[in-house]
């Protein structure tokens, strides 16, 4: 008689039952956590913008236009949130205030 070691049909099945279980069980919950790093990044690009926008200001004596005037003079690189679907713009009252809008491109 043989001595094989190797896994049976049966144990092959378990082990790809108890995979796909978990992997039933994660994805939804990683999905969601997608959203919370979407959110905690685009508020951080806004402090940066904030404190970026205030170098602007000592530097230059007066407040950008736009905010794209500090991503053209290299104050941050961007105006838009990693996934797109946001962006960096001052509220319409003219206070220099940021606010986080729908990207309208």
């Amino acid at each position: 008689m043989k001595n094989q070691k190797g896994f049976t049909l049966i144990e092959m099945l378990i082990v790809l039952t108890v995979i796909t279980t978990l992997l039933i069980l994660l994805i939804p919950n990683l999905a969601s956590k997608n959203e919370d790093v979407q959110v905690k990044g685009c508020n951080a690009l806004k402090q940066l913008t904030e404190n970026q926008l205030q170098a602007y200001v000592m530097d230059n004596g007066t407040y950008p236009n736009t905010i794209s005037t500090l991503v053209d003079q290299q104050y941050i690189q961007t105006d838009t949130c990693s996934n797109g679907k946001k962006r960096l713009a001052f509220d319409e009252l003219g206070n220099n205030e940021i606010l986080i809008v729908d990207n309208e491109g």
